[in-house]
């Protein structure tokens, strides 16, 4: 049985929900069983043929479990199927047994039969194509030569589907822009797997050639959200799909997969997620720099980023991604998401490119990785990259310069100035406001204890308090509830020092905390800031913001 799934990075141990193992011959006589590790059988004593029976239990749907009850079967199949060693390279013919009466249908990104059988060509491709099995909606749509299908189930209504189909249409065509032409999908097909039931647990996972999404919200109220999971997916279609880390080829079902290129993968996805979004006109420039904001503020606040430059948070990936542990980690001091770090630095290359190389774009460096490594038969290193971007801009010193300062080095880009080129600002997003440095805290008739580990540079950081810790005095008031120590922080500013009461490991000790103001950035636009937009401000945002689809969008009507 796997241990990993595809576009997931640590260990999962899908084995632990499969029971009532048993094989037989292909007479139908017993066959001794043996396990020689948790997740693996040994099957003995037969002569070439052996049929394996087992139940599986399934009750998470999203992109990497199984959710399986009277309403669908959610597989994903490395949860799901258990396979041989070598036959790694052996074609595999999956059947469904569709319950009576159900109105159910299949959805997936296999290769249809003219037996009603799904087929694979190798283990790697079944294990990448997931599958829903459902009475879903399934808008179609044509871009081209390539057929796209939106496998919806949901309880909204047909028109609903129909309005989010436009949707997912026009997020299909500007990402078609970005790179200049669709990928070619393996039998012309792109398939979205998507749950939106109250059930389901949220999450986004990309495959070679469909993608499945699953939350719990509604289209009706949150199609406008949801929509966001949809850009991110669809752009690993190119990017980590078939523009492929060699760090992730060939990709191992046994083990965790590492790689020190999800930066680029993940987080540069992340950047076109909402930058698609705006382009086409599916979200608003306020909500566009919000999102862009969060990431900026993240790596310049982060203290994680003078601990690991962005390279090695894309290697911790196996201790995050889903990951499963009960110890406590210090991850609030050593770690920035990959996704938003990577996120960061391709709004900061983005715009330094738009900077120094006029006509020249982010987009381009994306087209020219794809035109570079067009798929997994060509996986790219760290290094190409770097050329690639060398390649792109015509200038080797940039190329050397974006890796050197920002990728292998952990200093962060310039970029209030990278952005008031396009009348945005990066502004304190707190100013004045007395700031403590942690997020979690449990408030009792005790005081305020402190449920997880304090941020380095954080004021209660400096005066040496730490997770357990329970404050039972803030300047001689016991704060019992949320909001009594939300007032007590209004009532102080930034350079007060206030004196604590605090139960610790080691018994009640007095502590001295400095304030300091809160350190988290946004970018608001000029218009927002009541500044004055210029006419190359305004030409320089409507280069970067404007649709760059090679076709007419979709006319997308209100959801009804």
């Amino acid at each position: 049985m796997s241990r990993s799934s595809p576009g997931r990075y640590a260990l999962h141990e899908f084995a632990k929900n499969v029971y009532h193992f048993r094989a037989t011959d292909g007479r139908g006589r017993a066959l001794p069983i043996s396990r020689p590790n948790p997740y693996g059988w040994n099957i003995s004593g037969h002569t070439g043929t052996v049929v394996v029976e087992y139940t599986l239990f399934g009750d998470r749907a999203d992109g990497t479990y199984d959710g399986i009850d009277e309403t669908h079967a959610h597989l994903n199949l490395p949860a799901t199927l258990v396979w041989a060693h070598g036959f790694e390279n052996a074609p595999a013919s999956l059947k469904f047994d569709i319950p009576e009466g159900s109105n159910w249908r299949v959805a997936t990104q296999l290769i249809p039969r003219n037996d009603g059988s799904w087929w694979a060509p190798n283990l790697e491709w079944l294990m990448d194509s997931p599958i829903e099995i459902s009475a879903h909606a399934m808008p179609e749509w044509k871009i081209e030569d390539a057929t796209f299908r939106l496998a919806l189930h949901h309880r909204g209504t047909e028109e609903e589907a129909a309005v989010y189909a436009r949707m997912c249409e026009a997020v299909v065509l500007e990402e078609e822009g970005v790179f200049g032409a669709l990928p070619k999908y393996d039998g012309g097909t792109y398939t979205f797997l998507i749950d939106y039931l109250p059930y389901v647990d949220g999450d986004g996972m990309e495959h070679r050639d469909s993608t499945v999404i699953t939350n719990a919200a509604d289209l009706k109220n949150s199609a406008s959200r949801l929509i966001e999971s949809v850009s991110h997916e669809f752009f690993h279609s190119w990017n980590v799909k078939r523009i492929r880390p060699r760090s992730l080829e060939p990709f191992d079902f046994e083990r965790a997969n590492m790689s020190g290129e999800l930066w680029f993968a993940e987080g540069f996805t992340n950047y076109y997620g909402p930058l698609v979004l705006e382009r086409a006109g599916l979200s608003t420039l306020d909500e566009f720099t919000r999102d862009m904001g969060f990431a900026v503020s993240n790596v310049l606040t982060a203290p994680g980023r003078n601990v690991f430059n962005v390279i090695d948070m894309s290697r911790l990936a196996p201790f995050v991604d889903a990951a499963a542990s009960i110890d406590p980690t210090n991850f609030g001091n050593t770690f920035i998401s990959y996704y938003t770090y990577g996120q960061a630095l391709a709004l900061g290359i983005d715009l330094s490119i738009r900077e120094r190389f006029p006509g020249k774009t982010l987009d381009d460096w994306m087209r020219v990785m794809w035109r570079e490594h067009p798929d997994i038969q060509k996986p790219y290193t760290l290094e190409d990259l770097q050329d690639t971007l060398a390649e792109t801009t015509g200038d080797k010193a940039f190329a050397e310069e974006m890796f050197h300062r920002y990728v292998y080095g952990t200093e962060p880009l310039p970029y209030a100035a990278l952005l008031s080129q396009a009348g945005l600002l990066l502004r304190k997003a707190h100013p004045g406001q007395a700031w403590l440095g942690l997020r979690k805290m449990d408030f009792s008739d005790a005081g305020v204890e402190l449920s997880s580990y304090t941020l380095r540079g954080s004021p209660l950081y400096d005066a040496g308090l730490d997770r357990g810790d329970v404050i039972s005095s803030w300047d001689g008031k016991l704060l019992k509830l949320s909001a009594d120590l939300e007032h007590w922080l209004a009532a102080h500013k930034p350079g007060d020092r206030v004196q604590l009461t605090v139960n610790t490991r080691a018994g009640e000790r007095q502590f001295e905390m400095l304030l300091s103001e809160n350190p988290n950035f946004e970018i608001v636009t000029y218009e927002q800031a009541g500044r004055p937009l210029t006419p190359e401000v305004i030409a320089f945002r409507k280069a970067w913001l404007t649709s760059k689809s090679l076709h007419p969008l979709p006319t997308i009507e209100k959801m009804p």
